[in-house]
C-alpha cells in the first residue's frame, strides 16, 4: 500500500455508504431573517419555522401542536347526552371539549410568569390547577407587596443581614411575610369561627376529625375570594370557579401562618381534609370526554395530576416542560414515556417534554396558542 492510499480500515469507517433516507423525512432547517417576511413573524410563525430546527427548538414547536389539539377538540353537544354523561367540560356553545389540567412550582409564580398563568386563568383557558404551597401564598403576598430582581450570586449571609429573602435571581423583603401575616391571621380567626358554626349546627365537637370543613382547594378559593385583586391568580379562579389543588399547602409560609394559629386559637384548631380533595381531582379526571396535562415544573405537582388521569386509564394529551434529567429515576425528570408504563398517560396519546427553564418558552408558547388570534 503507498503512503498516498487511504488505509482500508479507515476508508471503510468514514466513508461507509448510507441506507436510502426514508421517505417522507423532513430537511433541518430554520427561520431565514434575510427573508423580509420573516422580520416581523408572529409566535405562531416562529414556533411553526422551530418545527424542523432541531434539538429543544423542535420540541417546543411539538409542544405547541399537541396543546392546540388539546384545545381545539370537540365531542357532542350537551343536548345529545343523558341528564348522567353530563359530568365533563363543556365550551361556551355547549359542546363536549377536553379538561385540562395545568401544574405549576412555586418558582413560576415567583417570577414574572404569573403574569402569563393569570391570564389563563382568566380567560378561562384551563379547568384544574395543582400548585406546591409557595404557588399559592406568593400570589397573595405579590397583591400585598412586590418582589424585586437580584442576581443568583448575591450573597446569601449578607441578605439575611439585610432580611431579604433570594428566590433564584429575585429577591423578597421580609417584611412582605409579615404584610401576608397580618392579612392572614385575622382571614384565620374568621375561617375558623365558620368552621366552629359548621360543627355546632351538626352537633359535633369542634375537635372531632370526622367532621370535615375545609379542604386545601376551598381554603384557596377562600384566599382568591378574599383578596380580591385581578393581578391574582386565586382572585381569578376563584372567579371562574377553576380549582386549585395543593395536597403540601402546609410546607410554606401557609404552614407556618397555620402553626401559629394553633396557639393562637388553641385549643381548637383548623382542619384541613384533604381526602376530599384527592376524590374531587380524580373524579375530575375520570369524568372528563378527554383529559390534557400542561406541567410546567416537576415534583408533586406532576405527579398528583399524573395520577389523577391514571384514574381514567391515561392522559388523553400531555406536555412536559421542566430541567429534570431521569437518571436518578425521579419522577420529576421522567420523560412522558415512563408515565405511558404506569397508565398515566394513554399508550396512543401524543406527548411531549420540552427541557428547559419554563420562564423561557412557556410566554412563547402561549403566545403562539391560548394567546394567538
Amino acid at each position: 500500500m503507498s503512503s498516498t492510499q487511504i488505509p482500508n480500515l479507515a476508508g471503510d469507517a468514514v466513508l461507509k455508504a448510507s441506507d436510502p433516507v426514508p421517505e417522507g423525512s423532513l430537511l433541518v432547517h430554520g427561520i431565514d431573517y434575510s427573508k423580509p417576511e420573516s422580520r416581523n413573524s408572529r409566535a405562531k410563525d416562529i414556533v411553526e419555522g422551530m418545527r424542523t430546527m432541531g434539538c429543544q427548538a423542535s420540541s417546543l414547536s411539538e409542544a405547541c401542536e399537541i396543546i392546540e389539539e388539546m384545545r381545539s377538540w370537540r365531542g357532542k353537544h350537551i343536548d345529545e347526552l343523558e341528564e348522567h354523561e353530563r359530568k365533563g367540560s363543556f365550551d361556551e356553545n355547549g359542546f363536549q371539549k377536553t379538561t385540562i389540567f395545568m401544574g405549576y412550582t412555586s418558582n413560576l409564580i415567583s417570577s414574572g410568569l404569573r403574569d402569563t398563568l393569570r391570564f389563563l386563568a382568566e380567560n378561562k383557558m384551563i379547568d384544574a390547577i395543582v400548585s406546591t404551597a409557595g404557588g399559592i401564598e406568593e400570589d397573595i403576598i405579590k397583591c400585598l407587596a412586590p418582589t424585586y430582581m437580584s442576581e443568583f450570586s448575591a450573597p446569601g449571609a449578607e441578605l439575611r443581614e439585610k432580611g431579604m429573602n433570594r428566590i433564584g435571581n429575585m429577591v423578597v423583603p421580609n417584611d412582605n411575610y409579615c404584610s401576608f401575616e397580618e392579612w392572614m391571621v385575622p382571614l384565620l380567626d374568621v375561617m375558623l369561627e365558620e368552621q366552629n358554626q359548621f360543627t355546632e349546627k351538626e352537633g359535633k365537637n369542634s375537635l372531632d376529625a370526622n367532621t370535615p370543613f375545609w379542604t386545601p382547594s376551598k381554603f384557596i378559593d377562600r384566599l382568591g375570594k378574599e383578596i380580591n385583586n385581578e393581578t391574582s391568580v386565586l382572585y381569578w379562579c376563584h372567579k371562574n370557579k377553576i380549582p386549585i389543588f395543593c395536597p403540601a399547602l402546609t410546607d410554606g409560609s401557609i404552614g407556618d401562618m397555620l402553626f401559629f394559629h394553633t396557639f393562637r386559637a388553641s385549643p381548637k384548631q383548623i382542619r384541613l381534609d384533604i381526602v376530599e380533595d384527592i376524590r374531587k381531582i380524580n373524579s375530575m379526571s375520570m369524568n372528563a370526554y378527554k383529559a390534557g396535562m400542561l406541567i410546567l415544573g416537576g415534583g408533586l405537582i406532576k405527579h398528583h395530576i399524573a395520577n389523577a388521569c391514571l384514574m381514567r386509564n391515561g392522559a388523553d394529551w400531555a406536555v412536559y416542560i421542566n430541567t429534570g434529567q431521569e437518571f436518578d429515576a425521579s419522577d420529576a425528570g421522567a420523560r412522558p414515556d415512563e408515565a405511558v408504563s404506569w397508565g398515566k398517560i394513554k399508550a396512543e396519546a401524543r406527548s411531549i417534554k420540552v427541557y428547559s427553564d419554563v420562564t423561557l418558552v412557556f410566554p412563547l408558547i402561549v403566545a403562539a396558542t391560548f394567546a394567538a388570534k
